[in-house]
């Protein structure tokens, strides 16, 4: 459920509209589901960790494997709250993330994603003009998305201690003998010649 609890009955609306509008535009090329209001009809993931973007994309082929996921926000939902609650989770996930916002709130959302650390693959505006709702791509990424986080690597077993080999017997007296050696006597400085 988004943070936004109980989201203005007209934007619910407005934003279950534009996410049909949305499933309808993509159904030639992909399979969309969508989850308008409390609805939980296509998860990303499975069990309590399951989450539920507003519109999933996937491939058509027997895999059915997810192409991208959509979140479309209205003016209130903009917001560092909902950016901290979804945007973060979908943008970790290993298929693109789009963001739908209305135009007027399209560098709020550039700003929230780029404080938060939010990997968004695009960003589109939407106005109306009549009963028809507009998009607008405002922002593509062309770098590549973050690596999904790492699992930690087994710990690995402890090796078998290494035996050292035993030290070499040495004889001391040998070893003191070959030690020491001869003093040498000084060298005789040479006698001056009395005249």
């Amino acid at each position: 459920m988004s943070p936004i609890l109980v989201r203005p009955v007209r934007e619910q609306l407005e934003h279950d509209r534009i996410i049909r509008q949305l499933q309808a535009k993509f159904r030639r090329k992909y399979e969309s589901a969508i989850n308008p209001g409390a609805e939980q009809n296509a998860p990303i993931g499975a069990g309590p960790a399951a989450q539920y973007p507003d519109v999933v994309l996937t491939s058509m082929d027997r895999g059915h494997k997810v192409q991208a996921v959509i979140e479309v926000e209205t003016g209130e939902s903009v917001n560092h709250l909902e950016a901290l609650a979804q945007w973060t989770h979908f943008s970790k996930l290993r298929v693109p993330f789009h963001l739908y916002v209305p135009a007027g709130m399209v560098d709020v959302a550039r700003r929230l994603a780029e404080d938060n650390n939010v990997y968004v693959s695009e960003i589109w505006s939407y106005h109306a003009v009549g009963d028809q709702i507009r998009f607008t791509l405002v922002h593509r990424n062309k770098d590549a998305p973050p690596p999904p986080p790492r699992k930690p690597a087994a710990p690995k077993k402890a090796a078998a201690p290494v035996k050292k080999a035993p030290a070499p017997v040495v004889n001391v007296k040998t070893v003191k003998k070959k030690a020491a050696v001869p003093k040498r006597k000084p060298a005789a400085t040479p006698k001056k010649k009395r005249k």
